[in-house]
């Protein structure tokens, strides 16, 4: 399965990214720039992860660097949670 991504805006104003699939680093480069295309001052972004079901090095470097922006990673599987542990412990950048 390729990668799906669904925007929704929940009653609180969260923006939130439903993605399933599998993260490559072509769909990590489209999170990118949807994220950045929801940059406002009052803007809360999410990506929720839960039907995630592969990701790539290039995918968890990005998911790594937005979680540092402020974006929050809703039901991240512990699987990638484990890898962008060591991506920050590693300091690998994208």
């Amino acid at each position: 399965m390729a990668c799906k991504i669904e925007r929704v805006v929940t009653p609180s104003g969260f923006v939130v990214f439903r993605v399933s699939g599998r993260i490559d680093r072509e769909y990590a480069e489209v999170l990118q720039e949807l994220i950045e295309n929801e940059k406002t001052a009052e803007a809360r972004v999410a990506l929720d992860l839960i039907e995630v079901t592969v990701v790539s090095l290039e995918a968890v470097r990005a998911l790594t660097v937005a979680e540092a922006n402020g974006i929050e990673l809703r039901n991240c599987p512990a699987y990638v949670r484990e890898w962008i542990s060591q991506v920050r412990k590693c300091g690998l950048r994208e």
